[in-house]
């Protein structure tokens, strides 16, 4: 079987859908807002139902503009969750987005009593608290555990596509989610004591499946299409750049950014957070004849990227929409000393301090519009460099000789040769600006003999642009700087700074 696959994106504030042709092209796309509601501060949720809905008026409307599909890849924002009723395909509660905090004290009680590392953006408080607060107490739960399914958002949707025939999700999804182990074979497994300790049935987890293999028949839609390929965003993002080979490297500069790193096939002794603040991550798991062949990444994160130039537009009000900072940013060649750390949320990698708060320094009368604006477009850049920076140290035998970028600050030129300077590495920008909806398609593909192997993957990258870093860029001693600046804006609030997931 080959051809065309439909790919079914679901993203943070919307979703969409796409046919990618056998060349790597895309048509058929269909967008649909699907912004998370926010309760109260500190809250993200959103209306399960709706979202499956809207992914079915979209599929159906790419493959009525685009023609019939040899098979259905899903992409998914990670470790969002729902639970749902199996007899109804109705869900329990709200679903919660992965940037949800409301659990963060039950991932504080979970490391003090049972020595479990877990973040309030991973899956496991959050299918603790739905079960708490919409079934009820262990008894309340057991009465109807064989009745009850979780899953992250590639899980629902492929439920959705199958009319309730598939409870899934790949090993990517699965082992980002706060509720798996790394075995001696490799690959994640759910772990028995973590659900255990929080309270979580097994009878309600869905199978583990390999990223890339068909697992079943999407017969919500016409010809009822295999459904041959489950990944996370950032998985997904990196196979959509072609980084198949180990050290290539990619970085999503969305609304946060995303540093994803291709180590190979050898597994990670631990899934925990390492020295230098990343993380092991399954690339993907591919279906071979024994055990599936599982990839493995590096993966560090900034929490705010693209949040910032939302700042210069909503709130201060000196960009009209983000196309301008470009433009503007354009105008001044240098900053004339004005930094700019982007800790509007905190830091990620490597420090992981949530206390930490923006920052702006060097301000002289002089300092205007433009050079406020370059700085802040050179501080994403420069996280990006730390992003680099950890991934290396974590893992001395990496050099990552190239960045390939992709998200929406990927098409601000002033940005990318901010960020080539910064890593001192030639950046290579993605010909879509969301890889994701290639990646997806990429995997289900290779599943169903559209493409025959990684290479035939690797020679689909064609960047829309390469850019070197400037060799008059002095990389020391703005580096220099740039760690003061940092160390200025950390741990200003004590007591956030003080948490440690």
């Amino acid at each position: 079987m080959s051809g065309s696959v439909l790919v079914v994106d679901v993203g943070t504030s919307g979703l969409r859908t796409g046919v990618v042709r056998p060349d790597g092209s895309v048509s058929g796309l269909h967008h649909r807002a699907f912004v998370p509601s926010s309760p109260v501060a500190g809250l993200v949720e959103f209306d399960a139902v709706e979202m499956a809905r809207l992914v079915l008026e979209v599929a159906r409307r790419s493959i009525s503009d685009a023609g019939p599909v040899a098979s259905v890849g899903i992409t998914n924002q990670r470790a969002s969750t729902v639970v749902w009723r199996r007899s109804t395909g109705t869900p329990i509660g709200p679903a919660l987005g992965w940037q949800d905090l409301r659990t963060v004290g039950e991932c504080i009680t979970a490391k003090l009593e049972h020595g479990l590392a877990l973040a309030p953006n991973q899956s496991a408080t959050k299918v603790a608290w739905l079960l708490r607060n919409h079934v009820g107490d262990a008894a309340a739960v057991a009465a109807i555990v064989d009745d009850l399914a979780f899953g992250t958002v590639d899980t629902w949707i492929a439920w959705t596509l199958s009319r309730g025939n598939l409870h899934v999700t790949d090993h990517g999804n699965a082992a980002v989610t706060g509720l798996c182990e790394i075995t001696a074979e490799g690959g994640p497994r759910w772990h028995r004591r973590a659900c255990g300790a929080l309270g979580i049935p097994m009878e309600i987890l869905p199978s583990i499946v390999p990223s890339s293999g068909v697992i079943g028949l999407a017969c919500a839609l016409d010809d009822s299409p295999p459904i041959a390929a489950l990944a996370g965003d950032q998985q997904a993002s990196l196979m959509g750049q072609s980084c198949v080979r180990p050290h290539m490297a990619k970085c999503t500069f969305g609304t946060g950014g995303m540093m994803n790193v291709l180590l190979g096939t050898a597994a990670p002794e631990k899934a925990e957070r390492s020295a230098h603040g990343t993380f092991p991550i399954v690339a993907w798991s591919r279906q071979a004849a024994s055990i599936p062949e599982m990839w493995w990444a590096s993966e560090a994160i900034m929490l705010s990227a693209g949040t910032n130039v939302e700042w210069l537009r909503d709130d201060l009000g000196i960009i009209a929409d983000a196309a301008e900072s470009d433009a503007v940013a354009a105008t001044c060649s240098v900053t004339d000393g004005v930094m700019y750390v982007p800790a509007l949320l905190g830091l990620g990698t490597p420090s992981w301090d949530y206390g930490a708060r923006g920052a702006l320094l060097g301000l002289t009368r002089g300092s205007g519009r433009a050079q406020v604006i370059r700085a802040v477009l050179e501080g994403v850049a420069h996280r990006g460099a730390d992003l680099l920076d950890a991934v290396e140290a974590d893992h001395p035998a990496v050099h990552v000789p190239e960045i390939r970028v992709d998200g929406g600050m990927s098409r601000n030129r002033t940005f990318v040769q901010a960020l080539a300077d910064a890593t001192g590495r030639p950046v290579a920008v993605s010909p879509i600006s969301d890889a994701t909806t290639l990646g997806a398609g990429y995997l289900a593909g290779l599943a169903t003999g559209t493409w025959s192997s990684l290479d035939e993957i690797a020679n689909l990258w064609h960047p829309l642009s390469v850019v070197e870093p400037r060799t008059s860029f002095d990389r020391a001693r703005e580096r220099a700087k740039w760690a003061d600046a940092v160390t200025r804006a950390s741990g200003w609030i004590p007591e956030l700074s003080g948490l440690d997931f």
